[in-house]
């Protein structure tokens, strides 16, 4: 089997190596979930973008600010735009974007489905009865199931569950959401949420809640001087991110002109993640000039705790399946609040940023040597002060902020263009180790922000007409220990992606990343160990093309070597097909098949296969073994659609997968996912 799997997929590496369009932004999508973006961003930009293409921008209209909300443009991109706009309207036709300075035509081929050209006067203010008739309704209702059985979901005896009472799940073995949403243009957003993950209880009746997550939001724009103002659950983001950023997080890859950000709009938080929002309010005002943010949140959340009552952690995964998961749920009220002022004049910004944080029980991990320096109090405060300025090739950008205990974090950037072809960007960040900002997240190496010094350099420039190279090294300093690190380490990180485009629909990608870390790693006679290096190099190999006739085809090959010092190198490959058919107005399809072989959980592999509508699926493999997938998405009315998707996973070297309540005594493993979504 295992031979003639080989031999199908050197058939389609060699004979039709195609792919679909780069100009698709679902296919951009996914390839950001490639270069490390984690899956709630990826969800979050799918649900705005879904309510962008919705309601395109009017070019005859749009202002910088909503450029700048558009997650496909940097700000380079949305001031560039912006300048062309102001000296050519009206414009008669969205391709008059091609005559835009200094913007990629990957970028305008990106963005065109986003934008169309009406009346260049602003439309009369809407009422909020013709608002309410003429808004968009979108229902979604999802179901999971793993038909695999898994150990959790065994029978045991009742002398067992009173003794491991943590062994089986409490509900059910499947995964459900309910989310509704109604919009008008821009105007207002409304929207309810309810999930459960599989093991979580679902209207039993000890659980009378039903479904285990429940979300509400409400947005209303441009209401005069209120040009933002949210209700329910809600994501922000203040300058660069040094006190607070629960928006989107570019990775280091995700193009180097994408890295400096700016304060954000308050934005719906509509994903099923149940963690990483606010909820409560937030508001915001202009003023001529300036732009004032006022947000409050309060809300419960999970947190592991110690004998004495004290949080140790957060819990983050969501999960509420068994007695001890559900002693941690909701068993901590956590209150922030915070303002941002914003003072803008040409191209010039400067931003003053403030946040406060409270707990209801003391913040106190665990003392350990590498997390001396972390914050141990019940409530935090930040505060920073951002910047940017525009030259005419260069954008200078930055933040510093202080935290509660007198600790200083940069990170200052510079962006420079010197022609459309060509531009470089230099970022500079110092954490220290006693910074703490819990709702920080910025550039970094680290998870959190501090014990962190870096120099990061990166370019992206196209040596030809067809060619495109993005590449860069960022060179990491951990001034005290880390966990599993019990020394001050260093880190290095590159990588290097070229795509040669042979048409609009044909290109060839190849991507190399390496890093070089340190950790501590005991030697085989287990009674020595030291602080040693280790290098990982991972490749990719792409070839793509999309045909007219709606049939596409992806092929990849992926090899990942992991090596540390004084011991013997690990490797592994991946080879995956992917099919996808977009021909029909009824229904299209995608088909993933892969084979992997990879010796150790170190040079794990991804497999990156299309998922139904707006969720994202990335599964990791080792060991040998072959991954097979299978979409389909029917129009039941132009209105209705109804997503089917199997995968199923079969491995060579091994009779039981994973561990613990998750354990499945077999070598495969067999998944559903449907999706039904309704628009009126």
């Amino acid at each position: 089997m295992k031979r003639r799997f080989l031999i199908l997929l050197l058939f389609c590496f060699c004979g039709r190596l195609l792919l679909t369009a780069q100009s698709d932004w679902r296919t951009y999508l996914e390839q950001l979930a490639e270069d490390d973006l984690d899956e709630t961003t990826i969800e979050n930009m799918y649900e705005e973008l879904l309510q962008f293409e919705s309601n395109p921008m009017n070019l005859n209209t749009v202002t910088r600010e909503q450029l700048e909300r558009f997650p496909l443009l940097s700000l380079e991109d949305a001031a560039h735009i912006s300048d062309f706009l102001q000296k050519n309207r009206p414009v008669y036709t969205v391709y008059e974007l091609r005559n835009v300075p200094r913007l990629e035509y990957s970028t305008i081929e990106l963005v065109l489905p986003f934008f169309y050209v009406g009346e260049g006067e602003k439309p009369k203010q809407p009422g909020l009865k013709e608002m309410l008739k003429y808004g968009r309704n979108d229902l979604q209702f999802r179901f999971d199931k793993t038909l695999t059985k898994r150990a959790g979901y065994g029978e045991f005896s009742d002398s067992i569950i009173a003794k491991y009472p943590n062994r089986k799940y409490r509900g059910e073995d499947f995964y459900t959401s309910l989310r509704y949403a109604f919009a008008y243009r821009d105007k207002i957003q409304f929207g309810l949420t309810a999930e459960k993950d599989a093991g979580e209880a679902f209207f039993q009746k000890d659980y009378a809640k039903g479904y285990d997550h429940y979300g509400f939001h409400l947005i209303l724009r441009d209401f005069g001087k209120l040009k933002t103002l949210a209700v329910g659950d809600y994501r922000l983001s203040f300058g660069q991110g040094l006190i607070l950023n629960n928006d989107f997080f570019a990775s280091k890859s995700w193009g180097t002109e994408n890295l400096i950000r700016r304060t954000q709009v308050p934005k719906r938080h509509f994903s099923t993640a149940e963690n990483g929002f606010f909820r409560g309010a937030a508001g915001l005002v202009s003023l001529n000039d300036f732009a004032l943010t006022l947000f409050y949140s309060n809300k419960k959340i999970d947190a592991n705790l110690s004998d004495n009552g004290d949080i140790t952690s957060f819990k983050t995964d969501g999960y509420h399946r068994t007695p001890l998961e559900m002693e941690k749920k909701h068993n901590t009220r956590e209150q922030v609040m915070g303002a941002n002022v914003n003072y803008r004049k040409n191209r010039l910004q400067i931003g003053f940023s403030g946040v406060y944080n409270n707990y209801d029980r003391m913040y106190n991990p665990t003392l350990r040597n590498y997390n001396r320096y972390w914050l141990r109090d019940s409530a935090n405060a930040n505060a920073s002060v951002d910047y940017s300025y525009r030259f005419s090739k260069v954008t200078v950008a930055g933040e510093t902020a202080i935290a509660k205990n007198g600790a200083v974090a940069t990170l200052n950037a510079v962006y420079y263009f010197p022609s459309q072809s060509l531009s470089f960007t230099a970022l500079y960040r110092n954490y220290p180790i006693s910074y703490n900002a819990l709702y920080a997240r910025a550039f970094s190496e680290n998870s959190s922000l501090q014990n962190e010094n870096g120099f990061y350099l990166g370019s992206t420039f196209r040596p030809f007409r067809k060619m495109a190279v993005t590449t860069y090294i960022d060179y990491v300093r951990f001034p005290w220990l880390k966990y599993g690190i019990d020394t001050p380490s260093r880190a290095i990180d590159y990588y290097f992606l070229t795509t040669y485009s042979f048409s609009r629909s044909s290109f060839f990608e190849a991507r190399y990343k390496f890093k070089q870390k340190e950790k501590n790693t005991a030697y085989p006679d287990d009674k020595s160990s030291s602080v040693l290096p280790y290098d990982t190099h991972k490749i990719r190999l792409r070839y793509s093309n999309s045909l007219a006739n709606g049939w596409s085809f992806r092929t990849t090959a992926d090899a990942a070597c992991y090596k540390e010092k004084h011991f013997s190198k690990e490797s592994g490959y991946m080879l995956s097909q992917n099919v996808s058919y977009r021909g029909d107005a009824k229904w299209n399809g995608d088909f993933f098949a892969g084979y992997f072989s990879a010796e150790t959980y170190d040079v794990r592999l991804y497999s990156y296969e299309r998922n139904i509508l707006s969720t994202f699926y990335m599964p990791s493999f080792y060991g040998e073994g072959i991954r097979i997938a299978l979409s389909l998405k029917y129009l039941i009315t132009p209105r209705l659609s109804v997503s089917v998707k199997s995968g199923y996973t079969r491995y060579f070297d091994r009779d039981v997968i994973s561990s613990g309540t998750e354990q499945i005594d077999g070598n495969s493993r067999l998944d559903i996912y449907t999706y039904l979504r309704w628009r009126f």
